[in-house]
């Protein structure tokens, strides 16, 4: 995926400001693709020069408001039906399971206490943050609330993980 594809996903539901996509960012994707205020500009300013966005219209203070064209709406169909997506194949928490064999067993299962807390933490703060949502029948609650609950599935399955690989160290 690629934070051009995550701008016109968003645009997709209506016309935003680089300001409404950044909230947005906050309070939908940033769990699985974080993005910077100045990257969202920067890509928006992308995105307009390729055609597949526009200025909607124009408020205070340089305030734009960008629409998805038919070409942006073109493009990420083409993205989501024609595209595979890329398997992520490096992990730094996995690559260091691998070695934890010079730790001593306690330390090993140090670290992965620790991966059990961030699993923890992390469901938390998904937990909060479908609590925080005040949840529509439009595409991204809809599709949000789905993608929300990989989220949770997932660290479950990182505690549960760590939980098991815990007791196999002796």
């Amino acid at each position: 995926m690629s934070l051009r594809h995550a701008l016109l996903g968003l645009l997709s539901e209506h016309p935003a400001s680089g300001y409404d996509l950044l909230k947005l960012f906050e309070t939908s994707l940033a769990n699985a693709w974080p993005a910077t205020q100045s990257q969202i500009y920067t890509e928006l300013t992308k995105l307009a020069d390729a055609g597949l966005i526009a200025v909607a219209a124009e408020g205070p203070r340089g305030r734009k408001e960008y629409a998805l064209t038919a070409e942006g709406l073109a493009e990420l169909r083409h993205w989501l039906t024609e595209t595979k997506p890329q398997r992520t194949t490096r992990s730094d928490t996995l690559l260091r399971v691998f070695f934890l064999g010079v730790l001593t067993p306690d330390q090993a299962r140090g670290y992965l206490t620790e991966l059990i807390e961030r699993a923890d933490e992390g469901h938390q703060g998904l937990r909060q943050l479908e609590e925080s949502i005040d949840w529509t029948d439009d595409n991204l609650s809809v599709y949000g609330r789905i993608a929300l609950e990989y989220g949770l599935r997932l660290h479950t399955m990182h505690r549960e993980w760590a939980e098991w690989a815990s007791g196999q160290i002796t």
